[in-house]
């Protein structure tokens, strides 16, 4: 797995730390306005930095991990544009066309639904992460050993 630079890394942190800051403040409603914005901002970084970590190994497990974790990044930045929409509402435009039930679909598919997206999508990153490390050791176990990894 290729690793991350320094400037990189630091990125890739203040990435996640503004995910969580963003989706902590949200969810205590305290500045919502503001916090959503941070969260797609650090959703971003998160996302970016981690595609740019590429595992150039062999492991069939690993890509497919690795596949995963980017829908598992996908479902971040979904989860960060739906947040902003829970605030201002900018796709309830969509809904009003749908006559009297617009807004009730609007409210049934779209209002706070990040918070759904927003748990898939770490249950995926705790799983795949762990996943990978695991898989990660094995494969280094294995080359310690002189075995060729399958």
């Amino acid at each position: 797995m290729r690793q991350l630079n320094k400037l990189q890394s630091t990125v890739f942190l203040a990435g996640g730390a503004l995910m969580v800051i963003g989706a902590g403040c949200f969810s205590l409603m305290w500045q919502q306005h503001i916090v959503c914005w941070l969260f797609l901002l650090g959703a971003i970084m998160f996302s970016v930095m981690q595609s740019m970590q590429i595992y150039e190994g062999n492991s069939f497990v690993v890509k497919r991990l690795k596949r995963i974790q980017a829908v598992a990044s996908i479902f971040f930045l979904i989860s960060g544009i739906l947040m902003i929409d829970t605030v201002h509402h900018f796709l309830l435009s969509l809904f009003q066309n749908a006559g009297s039930n617009g807004y009730q679909n609007y409210l049934a598919y779209v209002y706070n639904k990040w918070v759904v997206l927003l748990l898939v999508a770490a249950i995926l990153e705790l799983y795949t992460t762990h996943r990978i490390g695991t898989e990660l050791q094995k494969e280094k176990n294995y080359k310690s050993t002189g075995n060729t990894f399958k």
